[in-house]
């Protein structure tokens, strides 16, 4: 009977050791950029601010980044991250439903074929995306940007939207029908709230995905004032050396857009679990 309070506790402590690795990351980065620069290049250990200074805080919003705000490489990221989150979260659930709910030749082969796009790293689809963006006259354009990033998330989005689809019996749809439901009728109010965690689940990583892709923006995207955030960070590193704290002071402000989405997400998520035909 011992050994289970033993047990408990080593996994309580194994489970605070990684959160306290996860977390100290974010907290270094958060302080790093309150911090003056002779603590921030010191060799001592400081593990928070002993002199707060929002000198590098004010650097990023009065200067701004190759001579534009901040606020316009944040609205570049927030449209190409929400666009993504339109774009794949549409075309993966149209996806998703064809393969769970209907049987076609190659459907098996097309599952495999998603996986294998998976395993393709991004840098070797540069050449060949820009190429084609070029041809549709979609180079240095945000909406270019979104496409791609729709696309890199396309098929995760499809592997997990297709488990929730599946999981949903026909017969819910079968009876809306009975009951003089169109198909389309039936889909969105019984089929639909039931996919939707699935769907708020795969917004997620196409947000943070689109948020953070750097390489793809850095490459199709030619104009500063279309870059997005992640490569105006870039913007902090010269010849000179890396402005530090401006960086962490940055990519601190970076990180708030994520946290507001994921909180604001997440009440879609529970609500979804408790939609549709569960309820009475």
């Amino acid at each position: 009977m011992r050994q289970r309070p033993i047990a408990k506790v080593g996994f309580n402590a194994l489970g605070l050791v990684v959160f306290a690795l996860s977390v100290f990351p974010v907290y270094w980065m958060v302080t790093t950029g309150f911090k003056p620069s002779e603590e921030i290049f010191t060799t001592d250990f400081i593990p928070f601010p002993i002199n707060p200074t929002f000198e590098h805080l004010d650097r990023v919003f009065n200067q701004g980044v190759a001579g534009n705000s901040i606020w316009v490489y944040m609205g570049n990221s927030l449209i190409v991250a929400l666009g993504a989150v339109v774009f794949s979260g549409f075309f993966a659930l149209l996806g998703a439903t064809a393969i769970a709910r209907y049987r076609f030749r190659g459907r098996s082969a097309y599952l495999i074929l998603l996986l294998v796009i998976q395993m393709i790293p991004g840098e070797a689809m540069i050449i060949p995306l820009y190429v084609m963006l070029i041809r549709l006259g979609l180079t240095d354009q945000l909406f270019g940007l979104i496409l791609v990033n729709a696309g890199s998330a396309l098929p995760f989005g499809i592997w997990m939207l297709r488990t929730f689809v599946a999981a949903v019996p026909v017969e819910l749809e079968e009876a809306a029908w009975l009951d003089g439901a169109s198909r389309w009728t039936a889909y969105w109010r019984v089929v639909f709230p039931l996919v939707a965690p699935g769907l708020v689940a795969t917004s997620i990583f196409s947000f943070i995905t689109a948020w953070n892709e750097f390489v793809f923006a850095l490459t199709l995207i030619r104009t500063q004032s279309n870059y997005t955030m992640p490569v105006a960070l870039n913007f902090f590193i010269s010849q000179r050396g890396a402005d530090v704290g401006a960086i962490m002071s940055a990519a601190t402000l970076m990180t708030i857009p994520v946290v507001v989405f994921f909180l604001i997400v997440q009440r879609r998520l529970v609500a979804g679990l408790t939609a549709g035909a569960v309820r009475g």
